[in-house]
């Protein structure tokens, strides 16, 4: 989505889906090429390929439905997928001798915001493809009704991200939205309404994890450099130098710590500003408010940190709940859930502002009325930035690194303030610089049945949800390799 919209723009229409194998066909022939020239990807591979193989197989013979629910760790995940669907699950059966019918492809569920900050153009592919919009923060009618169908009675499977959106790390799994759960209870649901009683449905866990291909120390300094030019930071004082030395780490030790230094010291640098900045200009005062509650939002109760970086999480947690507040206080909305959530609630708010569904014909407007609703979606649009702010940053953990110092974290780490930096200087954050080439490691688990708890989501739906996605949540955080 730009950074800023200043007029009022018609209502948000739902994308059907419109799959269109000739596009199907033509995608899968560019893959290949736009691996290698368009993304920092040099190799896939996957683990565990043949069990998808097997339910791909019995999916077209009418024995099981089934979701893919991958994780979401950058935005080139969509590529990785169509890899592993389309190129690796062929390869597989055949080593295999699983007969498979062509073709093997499948259907997904996409943020409709997409096509709002990538165009129109990905919208109609994505429609081509087979995929179907939904909207955050709201109940989509439309677009739940779509998915559902989807994934009871299409001729291909479907596919999800249940973290809702990247989280820019390789090591951390998001805690996950309860919809792909739900929607597995549906699909059982439909089926037995359907007398389709021999079908089963499955959630199958797909991990997805990136490495480099070499450790990108080279590109990290002069990332971390620009990080600091940016925020106006001197070079490393030599007295902070000087005490790395003191420390008689071995060479490649220090060096590792330098750049985590450098990394904390922008990091803290970017607080005290952002700080100082709602403090002064929205007259709320971060360092103010009581934090042991808001801490938990992004430290788990079993985590362990010194006392430094606790303090650091508490005051960035802080400082998130004032940007949500000075949006929400706008769009008159009470502070609930997590800060994702509250996220969400304010995506939809500003939409509702941008977007206008109560007025059916925008250029029969008055001069007047015009000018009015133009205001509305520009102020809507700036209150907007300051949630988009904290999508940027919410990610941010020092703990993150501290834990595990290799360069894999510091990139992951210094990647997400490059993009917080980058959304406050008013630039495009969805084109990162590149550090290097990465190979991805995706891992097929083992699918999980949601039959099986259908008695259990009769007695308590909300408990059955509840398990389920733990459960899906464990699955995927257990094919984390270190």
């Amino acid at each position: 989505m730009p950074n800023s919209i200043n007029q009022v723009q018609p209502p948000l229409e739902f994308i059907p889906p419109a799959y269109n194998p000739l596009i199907v066909n033509g995608c899968q022939q560019i893959l290949p090429w736009w691996l290698r020239f368009k993304t920092n990807i040099s190799h896939i591979q996957a683990e565990n390929v043949e069990t998808l193989a097997e339910l791909f197989h019995q999916f077209q013979n009418q024995k099981v439905r089934f979701l893919l629910a991958f994780r979401h760790p950058n935005s080139e995940d969509p590529y990785c997928l169509g890899q592993l669907v389309w190129k690796l699950v062929p390869q597989a059966a055949r080593a295999k001798g699983i007969p498979l019918q062509s073709p093997v492809h499948s259907h997904f569920i996409y943020d409709r915001g997409i096509p709002l900050w990538a165009g129109a153009s990905v919208g109609w592919l994505y429609s081509r493809l087979g995929g179907t919009p939904i909207v955050r923060g709201k109940i989509d009618r439309a677009g739940l009704r779509s998915a559902r169908d989807l994934f009871a009675n299409s001729q291909f499977p479907i596919a999800a991200a249940p973290e809702g959106a990247t989280n820019g790390h390789n090591e951390i799994v998001s805690p996950l939205e309860p919809g792909i759960a739900q929607m597995g209870f549906w699909c059982v649901e439909d089926l037995l309404k359907a007398g389709r009683t021999e079908e089963k449905v499955l959630i199958v866990p797909i991990g997805i994890q990136y490495r480099y291909v070499n450790p990108p120390w080279e590109p990290l300094e002069k990332l971390l450099t620009q990080l600091e030019i940016d925020c106006g930071l001197p070079a490393l004082e030599p007295t902070e130098i000087a005490k790395l030395e003191a420390e008689n780490l071995a060479p490649a030790d220090q060096h590792h710590k330098f750049q985590y230094l450098r990394l904390i010291r922008v990091g803290s640098h970017l607080l005290t500003v952002m700080e100082q900045f709602y403090t002064r200009f929205y007259h709320r005062n971060p360092q103010q408010l009581k934090t042991s509650s808001l801490t938990s939002l992004l430290l788990p109760e079993t985590t362990t940190i010194d006392s430094e970086n606790e303090a650091m999480i508490a005051r960035l947690t802080a400082l998130l709940d004032v940007g949500l507040q000075v949006a929400e206080e706008y769009f008159n909305l009470k502070p609930k859930g997590s800060l994702i959530d509250r996220c969400r609630r304010l995506e939809q708010a500003g939409w509702d502002y941008i977007y206008r569904e109560d007025i059916k014909d925008i250029a029969g407007l008055c001069a007047l009325e015009r000018g009015l609703a133009d205001r509305l979606a520009e102020e809507a649009s700036l209150r907007m930035w300051h949630m988009r702010l904290v999508e940027s940053f919410v990610s941010v953990t020092g703990r993150y690194v501290q834990e595990k110092l290799t360069a894999e974290r510091l990139a992951e780490t210094t990647l997400l303030l490059w993009d917080v930096l980058t959304r406050i200087k008013g630039g495009n954050p969805f084109g990162r610089p590149s550090l290097g080439k990465q190979q991805v490691q995706m891992t097929v688990g083992e699918p999980i049945s949601v039959g099986d708890r259908w008695e259990g989501y009769q007695s308590s739906r909300r408990v059955a949800v509840a398990e389920l996605t733990q459960d899906l949540q464990s699955a995927l955080e257990g094919m984390i390799k270190s």
